[in-house]
């Protein structure tokens, strides 16, 4: 940065000691609009903009949440775009990929269908960044009016400061006051400055006509001034052993600012050489600039180098000499670690960043295409293990209605055996073959139990008994050792048989009573210790208490991603109280339910 030609005394220069006066408050007043204006108010010593290629989408989310959190969003607009744009990248990207392994799989191109997890996010950082900015503006607009009526009020000051004062006022602190309250007065719209400006610097002209150049004034003036330079100096010789450079680039563009707003005028005998001494100490400091760059460049270098390892590492695990199944589990692993690594390391020089990622997105893609071709091979053994279990699913239907126990039960043991034997199937058929061979099996074995009951059951006494029961439960209120009474009352209604048909409907009864009492002592159905059950019954329990679990998982994943839009969602806050509640009670109903499901799957 050159600053030959910054001495603002060398700009429009008057000897006339008017003009440099003038010239003081005008470099003051350029400063009303100029945050709102431009991006004057950034350092114009910034090297590069900030890289962001290192984080990962949630870590973006992440930083742009943080800015969204801050009083003074407007200060990082800039950084919220950038980071806005990586993630939106980001997104692409990830879309790009899941859209390249669809096609891959041999999927036709119009039923593509993905919405990145974190879009909804992303939607509602900005949306909640722009409310702000808006908020910003307007209150910006409210302060600016505010200003521009204290701004009036000053050059009234002024102006009577000349036209009406009264005897023995001392004008040289008065009009000091005045242009300390015009310097410290807050930013106008730029619409107004203009002639603001052009009305202050009117009635500081009459009064220093009035004054008719006071010479005692004048020299007040220079002293302050050259007083204020004297420390710029200093300052800016500290700087040279500052060992962050960027930071002393930083203070030291406000240290001209400070030059150009508070220390001027001077006596014309220290104007030339007190400026020449803060350039030369500036010259220094930029010099600096160089050797900053120099190291940014050398860590850029290697970081290039360290990303290139990365993608060669890639490539080589892309062609394996020996391929199996645990050959691709490590590989995959390996693959996400390297991965994690590469997007850790730091910026790559600018003009090779965009072909760095691109040869390290396409060695991620031939990898994925190695690992999809192995396992499209190995779909063929799938097919050949999906056609034996066909053959016991077609063996156990045809002998699901024998009652040849002696053979048949036997048999569908040994079907079970062999089921257990075969390998996977595609996993499309799996859920299917499973099921259809599942409910053969307890068809067969349902009968079997029923032909077994049957012998000797006594319809109308079971209904009886099933009666005294239902009664019994109907009496139940909400009561200590409740939980044991409903057990017993349960399993105790298993061990009873059928009941006439026409009798049917007390089943129906029951199940509704004992829920309603459940219900009353705040009792999972799930948590009853249930004895004398079929198979059949253990089953249909079981994949009763599977789907309750993946409902509660689900409700506890919506819980914690809500709580996640929180900045610092801690359990202190009074308003996320009952959200935890409501997720610790979830949470305890899971491990609840797994716990009876174990219990099932392990007969206790």
């Amino acid at each position: 940065m050159s600053i030959e030609n910054e001495n603002p005394e060398n700009e429009n220069a008057n000897p006339e000691t008017n003009s440099a006066e003038n010239q003081h408050v005008e470099g003051k007043t350029e400063t009303l609009h100029s945050e709102s204006d431009s991006e004057t108010e950034k350092p114009e010593t910034e090297i590069t903009e900030e890289d962001f290629s290192h984080l990962s989408i949630n870590e973006t989310l992440d930083e742009m949440e943080k800015i969204v959190n801050k009083d003074d969003t407007s200060s990082f607009s800039r950084r919220f775009s950038s980071l806005r744009d990586h993630a939106n990248h980001k997104i692409a990207d990830e879309t790009e990929d899941k859209k390249h392994d669809y096609l891959e799989q041999g999927n036709p191109e119009e039923h593509f269908e993905f919405h990145h997890p974190e879009s909804s996010r992303l939607s509602a950082l900005v949306h909640i960044f722009r409310e702000k900015q808006d908020k910003f503006h307007k209150q910006q607009e409210a302060e600016h009016h505010q200003n521009l009526e204290e701004r009036l009020a000053i050059i009234e000051r002024l102006k009577n400061l000349y036209t009406s004062s009264e005897p023995g006022v001392n004008l040289f602190k008065a009009i000091r006051e005045i242009k300390e309250a015009w310097g410290n007065a807050g930013q106008v719209a730029k619409s107004e400055f203009k002639n603001l400006n052009n009305n202050y610097f009117h009635h500081l002209k009459m009064f220093n006509e009035m004054l008719d150049l006071n010479k005692e004034y004048l020299e007040q003036e220079f002293a302050h001034n050259l007083e204020k330079r004297q420390h710029i100096i200093q300052r800016a010789k500290e700087l040279l052993d500052e060992n962050v450079v960027q930071k002393a680039l930083n203070e030291l563009q406000y240290l001209h600012k400070l030059w150009k707003e508070e220390a001027e005028p001077v006596a014309e005998e220290f104007r030339e050489k007190t400026w020449e001494e803060f350039k030369e100490i500036s010259n220094k400091i930029h010099e600096r600039k160089a050797e900053l760059i120099a190291v940014m460049e050398s860590d850029q270098q290697d970081n290039l180098d360290k990303k290139n390892r990365i993608i060669e590492e890639l490539k080589k695990l892309s062609n394996p000499e020996n391929i199996n199944h645990t050959y691709w589990q490590e590989a995959i692993k390996k693959v996400e670690d390297l991965r994690a690594d590469f997007l850790k390391i730091g910026a790559v020089p600018k003009k090779i960043s965009n072909q760095n990622w691109t040869d390290f997105k396409q060695a991620l893609r031939d990898f994925n295409a190695a690992k999809n071709d192995f396992y499209k091979n190995l779909k063929g053994s799938q097919i050949h293990n999906l056609e034996e279990k066909i053959k016991l699913i077609k063996t156990a239907e045809d002998n699901m209605n024998s009652e040849d126990w002696e053979i048949v039960v036997p048999l569908f043991k040994k079907l079970q055996e062999d089921w257990k034997k075969i390998g996977h199937v595609p996993r499309s058929q799996a859920n299917k073959v499973w099921d259809d061979f599942r409910n053969a099996c307890n068809h067969f074995f349902k009968n079997y139990r029923d032909k077994n009951n049957a012998t000797g059951d006594n319809w109308k006494e079971n209904y009886k008994n099933k009666k005294a029961l239902l009664d019994q439960l109907k009496e139940l209120m909400q009561e200590e050792g409740s939980v044991e009474k409903i057990e017993n009352i349960k399993n105790a209604w298993n061990a009873i048989g059928k009941v006439p048909k026409d009798k049917l409907a007390i089943n129906t009864e029951f199940n509704k009573t004992l829920r309603e009492k459940l219900k009353l002592n705040k009792i999972n159905e799930f948590d009853l210790k249930e004895e004398n059950l079929s198979e059949s019954q253990l089953t249909d329990k079981a994949r009763k208490i599977k789907n309750q679990i993946a409902d509660l998982e689900a409700e506890v994943v919506q819980l914690e991603n809500n709580l996640a839009f929180f900045s610092s969602p801690s359990r202190d806050n009074p308003l996320l109280k009952e959200t935890y509640e409501n997720l610790d009670s979830k949470k305890e109903q899971v491990e609840s339910l797994k716990l009876s499901l174990h219990n099932i799957i392990a007969g206790e």
